[in-house]
Formats: structure tokens, C-alpha cells, sequence
């Protein structure tokens, strides 16, 4: 395997170690800048939004930059902004460093799968991609628990500390490792955009918009939704958290794979039936913890194993939509707190909105049934 793609992933896992780890250190960054944990959970709503917006903008100013002064800028200011954060004496100046946090991810992120697209032989593209991308999933199996233990061992800023560390040690390996690349067309942010004209394009992005809005509310709420078998338990809570990023990581691999010998639309709209059904189910899965952990895995691997098609749908479009960059990555979506009743309640209602944003994502993909 190409020592580049893992160090791009490494970039990838530190991103969402940053997004995840959050929720396992909001009640300590609520204690230590006295804020409500509704109110703490916006430095997840900043980072998110920040990047949604700023990923495509970026995409259109930076095109002419080469790809390995941005990719190591990104992780600079990516750096910057999570050592800012463990410092920042008010949580306004926290939420601050959240945004320039956000820019580095925007920076970085589609500018990697758009390097290790251009690193591989055509044929290659969607395993390379999923190289990249399971860096991400890899973080919720591994640096979200690695994470939130050192938070708890010792305190929140080092986990700061950590994810900073992980980014840095992507850069030198950028730094040493990657020549420049093909630099993409120079295109303006308005021809950028202009691609969702193509229905191919639009309901692709619409996808992918859905269904990760539906299965993020629920990874927002993960203790409230499986409640009923986790209680209280850090090893339980733990355990599931590994569970879910460990499955998406394996599968995420698998469907890369696939994508290159069966095609994409076969691997998205397969996964999209199997995560609407799941998301379905889930409110009598998560009475009892055996059928909890296998509603568990499942939702991980098609969740995350649905990353890798979709940026390989898209590849091909870029010779008719030159301006269609690889980004369709997932930008955690921080809820609003649930009203207070009783936990079943609670727990069935939250799994059940988001099997309702989930399940028109299946009807969305219908789309990459077409030529």
C-alpha cells in the first residue's frame, strides 16, 4: 500500500477524533467554563457548520495553491486552533478557536481524497479513497475512546493536546513523504456550485445530506437511545463506541472494494435500504444489549461504509462538472437537547425522528440508479 494514502488518513483521523471526542469531554468543558452541556455542545455546532460552509469556498480560492503547501497549512492552522482551544481563558474565545479549527478540517479534508485520488490508476481510485476515509472511521473505534480516556485520567486540555499531536505528526509525514501534485482547474466558487444543476450531482449531495443528518442525531443522543442497556456504564458506553467505529472501519474498506468491481450505485442504495431498516428497528433493538450490539455494528458499517461509494460516484462527473471536487464528508451535527420525559420515551422518540430523516435518503439515491 502507498505509505502516502496512510498518511493522509492519519490526517483523517485526527479531523474526527477532534469532531467525536467531543462528546466523551462535554461535561468536563461545561464544568470548566461554567456553561450549561447544551450550551457546551455548540463548540461541536461551530466546527461543523464552519466546515460545511467553508469546504467548497476554500475548494474554489485555494485552487491554485499546490496541494502540499495546503495540505500542510491546513494542519497548521488545524494545530493552532485545537492548542488555542485548551488555552482559551472564556468559552467565547473556545468557540472561536472551534471556527478556525473547522477552516483547517475544510482545508484539508477534500483536499486529501482529492490527492489520493490522483495518487492510484483509475481502477484503484475507490480502494484509495477508502484508505483515506477509514482514517476517519477509524477515530470513532479508536482516537474518540483514546481520547475521552486521557480527558478522564487526566484532564480535557490534553485530549486538546492530543488530537493536536496527531495532526502535527500527519504534516511532517506530508512534509516528507508527498511530492506536489496536479494541481485541479481553476475555478470560481460560482461554477464551483454549479454542478447540482446535473441531477446526478444534486441528489447524490442530497444523499448524502439525509442520511447523515438522520444516523448523526442519533450518534448525538447514543446514550439516550440505548439507555435502557447501557444505564450509566463507561465500559458499556465504551465498548459500543468501539463497536460502531470498528464496524464502519472494516466495512468502509470492503465497500471501497466493491465499488471497483460491482459498481457504486449497487453498494449506496444496498446500504441506504440496510440503514433505513436499522434506524427502523432500533427502538425495540435497544431493549436488550445482544440485539443493541448488533443494530450497533450494523449502523456503523453502513453509515461509514457508504463514504467511499459516494466520493467514487462523483469522480467521474468531473470530466462533464470539472468544478465537482470529492467532498462529501461528514460534518458531525450537533442537535438540540431533548425535552425532558421519561427515558423510554426519550430513547424510542429520538431513534424514531431519525429513522424518519433517514428513510427518504433511500428514495434520494434512486438517483444513482441513473447513467
Amino acid at each position: 500500500m502507498d505509505k502516502r494514502l496512510l498518511i493522509l488518513a492519519l490526517g483523517m483521523f485526527a479531523l474526527g477524533t477532534d469532531s467525536f471526542v467531543m462528546a466523551g469531554i462535554l461535561p468536563d468543558i461545561a464544568k470548566h467554563f461554567d456553561v450549561p452541556i447544551g450550551v457546551a455542545g455548540q463548540v461541536t455546532t461551530v466546527y461543523a457548520i464552519t466546515y460545511a460552509i467553508l469546504a467548497p469556498t476554500v475548494a474554489a480560492i485555494a485552487a491554485h495553491v499546490p496541494r502540499k503547501t495546503l495540505l500542510l497549512a491546513s494542519l497548521v492552522t488545524f494545530v493552532v486552533a485545537n492548542l488555542a482551544t485548551a488555552v482559551a481563558p472564556t468559552f467565547g474565545l473556545a468557540l472561536a478557536t472551534r471556527v478556525l479549527a473547522g477552516l483547517g478540517a475544510a482545508m484539508f479534508a477534500p483536499t486529501a481524497t482529492g490527492a489520493a485520488a490522483t495518487m492510484v490508476p483509475p481502477e484503484k481510485r475507490g480502494f484509495a479513497l477508502a484508505v483515506v476515509i477509514t482514517g476517519l472511521t477509524a477515530s470513532t473505534a479508536l482516537g474518540t475512546p483514546i481520547g475521552a480516556l486521557i480527558g478522564g485520567l487526566g484532564d480535557w486540555r490534553l485530549t486538546m493536546a492530543f488530537v493536536s499531536a496527531l495532526a502535527a505528526l500527519s504534516g511532517l509525514g506530508i512534509w516528507a513523504l508527498l511530492s506536489e501534485l496536479p494541481l485541479p482547474p481553476k475555478i470560481n466558487l460560482a461554477a464551483r456550485v454549479a454542478p447540482v444543476r446535473d441531477s446526478r450531482v444534486s441528489l447524490t449531495l442530497l444523499t448524502g445530506l439525509v442520511y447523515q443528518t438522520g444516523h448523526f442525531i442519533t450518534y448525538t443522543y447514543f446514550t439516550v437511545v440505548l439507555d435502557r442497556v447501557l444505564g450509566n456504564n463507561t465500559l458499556l458506553i465504551g465498548g459500543m463506541l468501539v463497536l460502531w467505529g470498528t464496524s464502519g472501519m472494516i466495512a468502509n474498506l470492503i465497500a471501497g472494494k466493491m465499488s471497483d468491481r460491482i459498481g457504486n450505485r449497487t453498494v449506496i442504495l444496498s446500504g441506504l435500504i440496510v440503514l433505513a431498516l436499522t434506524m427502523i428497528l432500533l427502538p425495540w433493538a435497544s431493549a436488550n444489549i445482544w440485539t443493541s450490539a448488533v443494530a450497533v455494528a450494523v449502523w456503523g458499517a453502513v453509515a461509514w461504509g457508504l463514504l467511499a461509494p459516494q466520493q467514487h460516484r462523483c469522480r467521474p462527473l468531473r470530466s462533464r462538472h470539472p468544478s465537482c471536487s470529492a467532498s462529501t464528508h461528514p460534518a458531525p451535527i450537533s442537535a438540540s437537547p431533548l425535552p425532558a420525559s421519561s427515558e423510554l420515551s426519550r430513547s424510542r422518540r429520538s431513534a424514531l425522528i431519525t429513522s424518519a430523516i433517514s428513510g427518504p435518503s433511500s428514495w434520494s439515491s434512486l438517483s444513482c440508479w441513473r447513467s
